[in-house]
């Protein structure tokens, strides 16, 4: 077994279910007594919602690339965000170290592929819904089209994530909230829909949608392990 490099705390509340997720999947796939081969630094959000807010990638992915240092020195060899949204500065960690980096979008794309679909909706932060480093390379990679909510409902799906989950907050109000999102984004022709930041998935499940649900945290912890058992 290989060991898995994750990079942790952007939110821990996140975090938390990558951790069960490969250790369940380990034990699933080996039995007995298995559990994942693993490090994991984990950071200080604080800061690095303040880098982002700011605009400050640049710090914030230096500050990550150390990180994979770390992990490198300490036995990782592979690296695995445990975010989506930090998937921006996914270059400067790959330049910053010689392991492969198991990225979010390359293994939800092809899930994605999996059922067939080409037209999909993304949920997130503010960042991984507007800008391109998500949308292009599942359009690009996976031929997707991509559906993103409009602006209102963006800021509504930002606001749940960075006042309520990533503080531990599960409301049922934001729930009613993002299914009317989701609807929405049938309405428009998503097959799917991607919950893009790994905190949906405390707050959303298959039955808020009419439509399948993409849930990134437990498909990243997946390919994690495939990547681990590989060759095995």
């Amino acid at each position: 077994m290989r060991t898995i490099g994750l990079i942790g705390g952007m939110s821990w509340e996140s975090t938390v279910h990558y951790y069960r997720h490969i250790n369940a999947a380990i034990k699933s796939r080996l039995g007995g007594l298995h559990s994942a081969q693993l490090v994991l630094v984990s950071v200080d959000f604080h800061h690095i919602e303040y880098m982002q807010s700011s605009g400050d990638w640049q710090a914030a992915g230096e500050r990550l690339a150390g990180c994979a240092r770390a992990l490198a020195a300490a036995g990782a060899e592979c690296i695995v965000i445990c975010a989506n949204t930090m998937h921006k500065v996914a270059p400067q960690i790959e330049a910053a170290v010689r392991l492969p980096l198991l990225h979010v979008t390359d293994a939800t794309g092809e899930a994605i592929r999996r059922t067939g679909f080409s037209k999909v909706g993304l949920l997130g932060t503010r960042y991984t819904m507007a800008e391109p480093f998500y949308k292009d390379r599942l359009r690009e990679r996976f031929g997707l089209e991509v559906l993103i909510p409009d602006d209102a409902d963006r800021a509504e799906a930002n606001r749940i994530i960075f006042e309520e989950l990533v503080r531990g907050q599960v409301l049922e109000s934001s729930r009613v909230t993002m299914r009317r999102v989701m609807a929405r984004l049938v309405e428009r022709g998503a097959q799917g829909v991607i919950l893009g930041c790994t905190e949906f998935s405390l707050l959303l499940g298959d039955a808020d949608a009419s439509v399948p649900l993409f849930d990134t945290t437990l498909i990243h912890a997946q390919a994690a392990v495939e990547w681990a058992l590989a060759g095995t």
